[in-house]
């Protein structure tokens, strides 16, 4: 269980780092960036992949190259979302995309639903409007994007997870995909920024670039953590999967409302419960 604690941790300190970047004067695109680069040095120092096996048949690039678009996009989202909605909305938001992952695996990866995913699946739904949605009398959060940017952010991680699904399937080894995907969101990630400079919208600077290798060392954390404890658990992937999930949206509101001091109102605090449920029962072996 040190492991799943460990990727927790990491998970909401990517967020916790996210809600703290304007405020140190990080540009949280260059950070995002230079995530990239410590997360591909990372995976290459860590697992060693061998990754004379992309030069071979069968190799998913459609996946890994949708996976390298779609990882840097969907992390500027989420630091817009947490931006906007906070961390307790977003972090319950990016969990809850398992929901639409487990659709995804029942209608297109030809994986058999019960009676228990269904109802998650459901309860999933109801906890994200009732973590969206905002009275006339709530000033929590900057009009629309309180409630659009949790939305993108999961549909893009579902969009994720189904794209990991597909390059499972097709053979590739984990770290070699990781690596690819990893290089791949590094090359797309810092066209960006190239892009936004020569437009004249931002300057290089070494905070955001310290502030990005720091921001890569959590999220590589959190990956290398859950790996790890699938490896120490190998027999119970369903207990590794929920305690992940709900450590994290358990974590992430205890650190949004007490150290950020977000406030939601109480059908927001409904739906993150309601999140909880949804994912124990949508996890339930």
């Amino acid at each position: 269980m040190t492991y799943i604690f460990l990727a927790v941790l990491c998970s909401v300190l990517v967020s916790v780092l996210l809600k703290l970047a304007r405020r140190q004067q990080v540009d949280v695109g260059q950070a995002i960036a230079w995530n990239y680069v410590a997360t591909s040095l990372l995976t290459a120092w860590i697992f060693h992949p061998s990754m004379a096996i992309l030069q071979g048949p069968g190799v998913p690039w459609v996946g890994l190259i949708g996976l390298g678009v779609l990882l840097p996009a969907i992390f500027l989202a989420l630091a817009t979302s947490v931006r906007h909605a906070g961390i307790v909305r977003s972090d319950a938001a990016q969990r809850l995309s398992l929901l639409i992952s487990l659709l995804a695996a029942f209608l297109l990866f030809g994986e058999a639903i019960n009676a228990t995913k269904l109802a998650g699946i459901v309860l999933g739904l109801v906890a994200l409007f009732c973590m969206v949605w905002r009275s006339g009398g709530d000033n929590t959060g900057n009009g629309k994007e309180a409630w659009l940017w949790p939305v993108v952010v999961l549909a893009g991680f579902a969009a994720i997870d189904i794209l990991f699904k597909h390059v499972a399937q097709a053979g590739t080894p984990f770290a070699v995909s990781l690596q690819a995907m990893f290089a791949l969101a590094l090359v797309v990630s810092f066209a960006i920024q190239i892009g936004r400079r020569l437009r004249g919208q931002m300057r290089f600077s070494l905070r955001s670039a310290l502030g990005g290798l720091l921001l890569g060392l959590a999220n590589f954390g959190n990956i290398v953590f859950y790996v790890r404890a699938h490896q120490a658990l190998p027999q119970q992937p369903a207990l590794v999967f929920s305690a992940m999930n709900l450590g994290v949206v358990a974590l992430g509101a205890l650190v949004g409302t007490l150290v950020f001091r977000e406030k939601l109102s109480r059908l927001n605090f409904a739906g993150v419960a309601l999140a909880v449920a949804a994912i124990a029962l949508a996890t339930r072996a």
